[in-house]
C-alpha cells in the first residue's frame, strides 16, 4: 500500500493544484466561446473571418506559451532542489525573454498582416477577408501581454499556488463579456467589438500577474536585477527546451493555419460550422490543458530531486486523473453541444455539421489525448525533448496534413475529414509516447 505521508504531492495539494487550474483554463476558453457566440450576431462572414484568424493568432499564442514552459520546467527543477535563489533569476529572466520576444513579433506582424493574410486566406469572400483584416490587426497588439501573462502564471504554477491565476481570469472573463456586449450590441462595431474587450482583458491580466510576481511567494519572486540583465547560462537552460516545443508549436499551428486554407475552400457555412466547433472543441479540451502544467510542476520538481520512483508513481497517477477526468467533461459537453448549437445565429446545415464535428473529436479527446499532449509534457519536464518534438513534428505533418489532405479532399469528407486526421494523429502520438515512457529513457536526461 502506498503511504501518502512519503509523497511529494498529496491529493489534497494535487487537488489544490488542479480545480483551481482547470477554473481557469475554463474560462480563458470561455473568451473565445464569448467572442464567437456575440460575433454571430453580426453574420457568419464576422464569425469565418474571427475563427480564421484566431487560428492564425495561435501561432504566436503557442510560441509565447511554448517559452513560459521551458521557464517553468527550469524553474520546478530548481524548487525541486530548494535552488531558490536561481529560481528567482530564472523567473526573473523568463519575463525579460517574453517581453522581447513578444515585441519583435509584434512588430514584424503589424505591417505585413494584411499581405500574409491574403496569401494564407486569399480565395474567401471579400466580407470575410475584411472581417479578417480588422481582427487581425487589433489583437497583435495583444501579443507582448499574453506573452508577459504566461510568464507570470508559469512562476504561480511552478509553486502549486493555480488560485490566484483562477481569480485574474474571473476578473478578466468579466472585463471581456462585458466588452463584447457593449462593442457588438450598444456601439454597433462589429469585428471590433469583440477585438477591443480582449486586448483589454490581457492588458489587464498581465499587469495584474506582473505586479504580483514582485512579491514574495514561498521565496520565489520577480527580481529587477535579474530582469534588466541577460544572463546566457539561464536563457540556454530555459531554450534548450522552450525552442524545440516552440518549432513544435510552430510547425503545428502552421499546419493548423494551412488547414485553415483547405477549409476555405468548402464555402461560408462549413468555415463557420468549424469555427463554432473549434470553439466548443477548446472547452472540452480544458481537462488536458489543464494537467500538462500539472505534469510540468509535478515532474519537473520530482526530477529535480532525481527522485525516479516518485517520477514513476505520479506519471501513473496524473494519467490516471486525466484520462477519468477527461472522459467525464468531454461526455457532458457532447451532452450539452445541441443546447449550445442553438442559440448560434447560423443555419441548419451548420449547426447540424457542428454536432457531428463535437462527436467525433470528443471522443478521441477523451482517451488519446491525454497521452498525445499533458503526459508528453511530463516527459519533457523529465528532460526529454528532443524525442517529444520529433515525434510531434512527424505525427503533425506526416499523419494531421496528409490524411486531411486525404480525407476532406480526396475523399471529400470537407472539414470532417480534417476532424478524423487530427484524431488520428492523436492516436499515433499517444501510443509513441506511452512506449517511451515504457522504456525508461526518459529517466537519464538532465535539464540543470
Amino acid at each position: 500500500m502506498e503511504h501518502t505521508l512519503n509523497r511529494r504531492f498529496t491529493n489534497r495539494q494535487l487537488s489544490i493544484m488542479i480545480i483551481p487550474l482547470f477554473l481557469e483554463q475554463l474560462l480563458v476558453m470561455l473568451v473565445g466561446l464569448a467572442d464567437t457566440f456575440v460575433i454571430s450576431f453580426v453574420g457568419e462572414a464576422a464569425v469565418s473571418g474571427v475563427s480564421l484568424v484566431n487560428s492564425f493568432n495561435t501561432i504566436f499564442i503557442f510560441l509565447f506559451t511554448a517559452l513560459a514552459s521551458g521557464g517553468a520546467i527550469v524553474v520546478s527543477q530548481y524548487i525541486g532542489k530548494k535552488w531558490l535563489n536561481e529560481a528567482n533569476e530564472a523567473i526573473s529572466q523568463l519575463l525579460m525573454i517574453s517581453i522581447v520576444f513578444s515585441l519583435a513579433i509584434s512588430i514584424l506582424i503589424l505591417p505585413f498582416g494584411k499581405p500574409l493574410l491574403n496569401l494564407i486566406f486569399g480565395s474567401v469572400e471579400p466580407d470575410v477577408m475584411q472581417a479578417c483584416i480588422t481582427y487581425l490587426k487589433i489583437s497583435v497588439y495583444s501579443y507582448p501581454a499574453l506573452a508577459i501573462y504566461n510568464a507570470g502564471a508559469s512562476l504561480y504554477r511552478s509553486i502549486g499556488k493555480t488560485n490566484t491565476t483562477m481569480i485574474i481570469s474571473i476578473i478578466s472573463n468579466i472585463i471581456n463579456v462585458i466588452g463584447n456586449l457593449i462593442g457588438v450590441f450598444i456601439l454597433n462595431a462589429g469585428v471590433a467589438g469583440v477585438a477591443y474587450p480582449s486586448l483589454i482583458a490581457r492588458v489587464f491580466s498581465a499587469l495584474v500577474i506582473t505586479i504580483l510576481c514582485f512579491k514574495e511567494h514561498d521565496g520565489i519572486r520577480y527580481i529587477m536585477k535579474y530582469i534588466c540583465k541577460w544572463n546566457q547560462t539561464m536563457l540556454n537552460r530555459m531554450l534548450r527546451i522552450a525552442i524545440p516545443n516552440g518549432i513544435e508549436s510552430g510547425i503545428f499551428q502552421f499546419v493548423k493555419v494551412a488547414l485553415s486554407s483547405v477549409v476555405a475552400l468548402f464555402g461560408t457555412y462549413q468555415i463557420a460550422a468549424n469555427g463554432i466547433a473549434q470553439s466548443i472543441w477548446s472547452v472540452a479540451s480544458l481537462v488536458s490543458v489543464t494537467m500538462g502544467p500539472i505534469f510540468i510542476t509535478v515532474i519537473g520538481q520530482c526530477m529535480g530531486l532525481r527522485d525516479i520512483e516518485q517520477a514513476k508513481y505520479y506519471f501513473k497517477k496524473l494519467t490516471w486523473i486525466a484520462i477519468t477526468f477527461s472522459f467525464a467533461w468531454n461526455a457532458l459537453i457532447f451532452i450539452t453541444t445541441p443546447f449550445i448549437v442553438n442559440v448560434f445565429s447560423v443555419s441548419k446545415e451548420a449547426k447540424h455539421l457542428i454536432i457531428w464535428l463535437v462527436l467525433i473529436h470528443n471522443l478521441f479527446n477523451a482517451f488519446a489525448f491525454p497521452l498525445a499532449d499533458p503526459f508528453g509534457k511530463g516527459l519533457r519536464a523529465a528532460g526529454d525533448v528532443k524525442y517529444t518534438t520529433v515525434v510531434s513534428l512527424i505525427t503533425t505533418i506526416g499523419v494531421r496534413l496528409v490524411f486531411s489532405i486525404l480525407f476532406s479532399i480526396v475523399f471529400q469528407w470537407g472539414v470532417i475529414g480534417i476532424a478524423c486526421a487530427m484524431c488520428f494523429d492523436w492516436s499515433v502520438r499517444a501510443l509513441l509516447f506511452y512506449k517511451r515512457y515504457q522504456s525508461e529513457k526518459w529517466q537519464y536526461f538532465n535539464v540543470i
